[in-house]
């Protein structure tokens, strides 16, 4: 969670509001918390009806969204304008090769864009004004994106790296007063991505029956987010390390036959994560439990798995399956494949991997 997402939350509890929010970036679930804490903070409910209003980017234009922010607010102090799907607005797009020379001619000014640079640079202090711009940035080179990153509140924000999602699942599930197992925050973030509404769903399924300080665990995760307690990537990864030959296969032949579920571009990409972690550890020059969990970015708890596929794999080992990873990778994107499919190629995977 970043440090300017947490100061605005901050600003906005603290009723310190600004003129004009611009949201944007890959990640939409900052974009629509702090849209949802200013369209539940600013205003009461009795003010909200004459005061807030949300429009929708394919719906409207920026003449319109101005003529909104222009207005002033009925028996209140502020007025909210919130403008979501605002990457559906054309004159928003316009790359910088696109902007005209907006200051030199009148002409230029009277177009909606010129008019929207005026008020971003004087806005009008009784508006709240919110772009929710999602699964994109503006060109950053533009007279626009140079006016609102200048003038305006602008947050960018980018998908999590999959290494980050434990301690994000964790540091969520302390905010809520609870907490969590390690392999259950594992199955979470290998199961569902880096999606985080999605994360923040299933947690919230997950609460609705624990009692404050309440612990989230394993059994927890797989009963109630479809996660098969013996068929899963944690599972598979153990099996692996043990080279316990039968479970590997038993598991491998499930995801086989469940591709929707257990698709191979999520597999191969954990399997690559895993063995790095591996051999990372053969080469630690502390491998105490604290230290080599600080410097593999994993929960103390997991060291022990990893020491024990490190006793099994050595580094030539590893050499060799990082080539079987990228080959198999290959084959599945129909490389040098002569028409094998996925789950016969993951299931020769493992049998080299493991003999």
């Amino acid at each position: 969670m970043s440090k300017e997402f947490n100061q605005v939350m901050l600003d906005i509890n603290r009723r310190l509001f600004k003129p004009v929010y611009f949201l944007c970036g890959e990640e939409p679930f900052y974009i629509d918390q702090i849209s949802d804490k200013l369209e539940k903070t600013v205003l009461d409910e009795g003010e909200r009806e004459f005061n807030q209003t949300v429009v929708y980017g394919k719906d409207t234009d920026l003449a319109s969204i101005l003529s909104l922010a222009k207005q002033f607010p009925m028996m209140s102090e502020y007025q909210v304008v919130i403008v979501k799907e605002a990457q559906n607005i054309k004159e928003l797009n316009k790359s910088a090769g696109d902007d005209e020379d907006e200051g030199k001619s009148s002409a230029s000014k009277s177009n909606a864009a010129a008019q929207f640079l005026h008020y971003v640079q004087n806005p009008q202090p009784t508006t709240i004004l919110v772009f929710c711009y999602k699964y994109k940035t503006l060109d950053k080179r533009s007279a626009i994106a140079k006016a609102i990153q200048k003038n305006a509140v602008y947050l960018e924000f980018k998908p999590l790296y999959d290494n980050q999602l434990p301690d994000w699942i964790n540091s969520h599930i302390k905010e809520k007063k609870y907490s969590i197992n390690p392999k259950a925050t594992f199955l979470l973030a290998e199961s569902l991505g880096n999606d985080l509404s999605k994360i923040v769903n299933e947690i919230e399924k997950l609460t609705i029956n624990l009692k404050e300080g309440g612990e989230i665990t394993a059994e927890m995760v797989q009963d109630n987010i479809g996660i098969s307690k013996e068929y899963n990537i944690f599972e598979f990864q153990d099996a692996l390390a043990k080279k316990d030959i039968l479970k590997a296969n038993r598991i491998i032949n499930y995801f086989a036959s469940n591709e929707k579920e257990h698709h191979p571009v999520m597999i191969l990409g954990s399997l690559y994560g895993y063995f790095t972690k591996i051999l990372r550890y053969h080469f630690l020059a502390d491998k105490s439990k604290f230290a080599a969990a600080q410097a593999l970015g994993v929960n103390p708890f997991f060291v022990d798995g990893y020491a024990k596929a490190a006793a099994n794999y050595n580094t030539g080992k590893l050499k060799t399956i990082f080539t079987l990873l990228k080959e198999c990778d290959l084959k599945t994107k129909g490389v040098n494949n002569g028409g094998t499919s996925n789950g016969e190629l993951l299931k020769e995977l493992v049998f080299r991997i493991l003999h």
